[in-house]
């Protein structure tokens, strides 16, 4: 009897028919925010998941802590120890910007404020340390594939982070305005970065939202647990936000991509 219950206690926290972000269930009375075709917010529901719950590091070695999260987005981490918080939120945008062909809306600041723009990158302009600054220079043929875009991205990945993430993003002055998409930031080093991949709201305005993050080492993209709830959706928070693996404070804040 207690095998059996255990089973559904875990069916109802990993529930195996969701193949993306948009199919996770829903809390009861929710309904999901609408949100515009070609939308940011839109594009996340479409985000698959990963048919297991085990997160793998850049190197294949399994996570140590595999409590965190309640499934694994089905998104390239790279074979380098890059794509941790900040950098699997820039990936995110970053992916639904490529896929929609607004390649002159990529950019990320680097974390002296050199803005890394991917226009560039694909006319064959690179960016160097000299010292302690960026230099941008033309050094190479021009490239539009694939494997363009992923290098542009290990790039920013290695000279951006939380720091300049949160300079380039701008606040959501009230938290009850929510949207997917959003990011929940603290910068500094270590700071952290979860976004906001989904968002629910019930007849009363009540809203719920799901969090994913990647960590340190760089890892997979996972859908967070809610260290408060046998749920993964997330109520809206007073002073703090409490994750598994990070609690934002007074350093941390709710911010979107302008």
């Amino acid at each position: 009897m207690k095998i059996f219950l255990l089973l559904i206690c875990s069916l109802l926290v990993f529930p195996a028919a969701a193949q993306t972000i948009g199919e996770w269930p829903l809390p009861a009375g929710f309904q999901r925010m609408l949100q515009a075709s070609g939308s940011f917010g839109a594009w996340l529901r479409n985000v698959p998941l990963k048919k297991t719950t085990t997160v793998y590091l850049f190197n294949g070695d399994k996570k140590r802590n595999q409590s965190a999260q309640v499934a694994v987005l089905d998104i390239t981490t790279g074979k380098k120890d890059l794509q941790q918080c900040a950098d699997a939120v820039m990936r995110l945008y970053a992916e639904h910007l490529y896929a929609n062909n607004k390649y002159g809306q990529i950019v990320f600041n680097a974390t002296d404020g050199t803005p890394i723009n991917y226009s560039d990158w694909r006319k064959g302009w690179r960016w160097k340390l000299r010292g302690n600054k960026l230099l941008k220079l033309q050094v190479t043929s021009p490239c539009d594939t694939r494997a363009c875009f992923e290098s542009y991205l290990e790039t920013v990945f290695t000279y951006a982070g939380t720091i300049s993430l949160k300079k380039q993003l701008q606040p959501v002055r009230n938290i009850s305005d929510i949207r997917p998409g959003d990011v929940f930031i603290e910068g500094g080093s270590p700071g952290h970065a979860v976004i906001v991949m989904d968002v629910a709201v019930n007849i009363h305005g009540d809203k719920r939202f799901l969090l994913a993050q990647s960590y340190m080492p760089a890892q997979d993209i996972h859908l967070l647990k809610n260290p408060s709830s046998a749920s993964a959706w997330y109520a809206l928070p007073g002073s703090t936000l409490r994750t598994p693996e990070w609690t934002f404070g007074n350093g941390g804040a709710l911010m979107r991509f302008k």
